[in-house]
């Protein structure tokens, strides 16, 4: 990620509990408690500016942010995270409405905006911060999410293509990133830049899909072409395309 033109040295306000900012593109409060029909999960699939920006805009999404996760620091900032020796990984908090979009939607939008063959890598950028990992709330998320791995895996596999590298763990403490860093892309004055890297490989079906988004949604995205996401609007996807 480029990081000459940022301020390291200095931290916005803190994000916490306490803390509440709203979404610059969703209006939603991105540190927000879970409310009844919604699930969260972490991803991290390389610079996290590009990859919260797909998942804000996909229906049923109710907010998202970036920050650090699978570290052993507390409370680490950007600059240290970025040395690689926190042990964090750059990540994206989705949460979202269980009756309008599945975990399959989102673990497909996962799958195909990055290369998770790449280790501690993402297109430019590497380190141990840029990892491709998921970091699940639940039992279940786990194990569709071990399942969606194994499904991509022989896609991938099918296509030439060599062995995931994204490491699935159970949610450790997540850390907000600086506001700045927040729904980055969409913000006045923001430097265009993503990282990843997509492999062009789309995910089918697997053991347990549940797809609820219609697959008009996924027009919206051209993984063959570079750098897609920095080329749509950040504008979320129209909820009637799925209908």
């Amino acid at each position: 990620m480029f990081q000459s033109w940022l301020n390291p040295n200095k931290r916005s306000k803190e994000l916490s509990k306490d803390c509440s900012i709203k979404h610059y593109v969703l209006g939603s409060i991105i540190n927000k408690s879970l409310e009844q029909g919604e699930e969260e999960i972490f991803f991290g699939c390389g610079c996290f500016w590009g990859a919260e920006k797909g998942f804000w805009k996909l229906p049923g999404v109710n907010t998202t942010a970036v920050g650090y996760i699978g570290g052993e620091v507390e409370n680490p900032s950007y600059r240290a995270v970025c040395t690689g020796g926190t042990g964090h990984a750059e990540a994206v908090r989705i949460v979202w409405d269980k009756s309008k979009i599945d975990i399959s939607d989102l673990l497909k939008m996962f799958w195909e905006c990055h290369d998770p063959t790449q280790l501690n890598r993402q297109g430019n950028d590497s380190g141990s911060q840029y990892r491709s990992s998921i970091f699940t709330t639940s039992s279940h998320l786990s194990e569709i999410s071990h399942n969606s791995l194994e499904a991509y895996q022989r896609l991938l596999k099918e296509n030439g293509l060599g062995k995931i590298t994204t490491q699935i763990e159970t949610s450790k403490v997540f850390y907000y990133a600086e506001e700045y860093h927040q729904q980055y892309l969409a913000k006045p004055g923001s430097r265009p830049y993503c990282s990843a890297m997509p492999t062009n490989v789309s995910l089918g079906n697997f053991k347990g899909a549940n797809y609820k988004l219609s697959p008009n949604i996924w027009d919206n995205f051209n993984w063959e072409e570079k750098h897609c996401v920095l080329r749509s609007t950040n504008s979320p996807i129209s909820a009637e395309s799925n209908e």
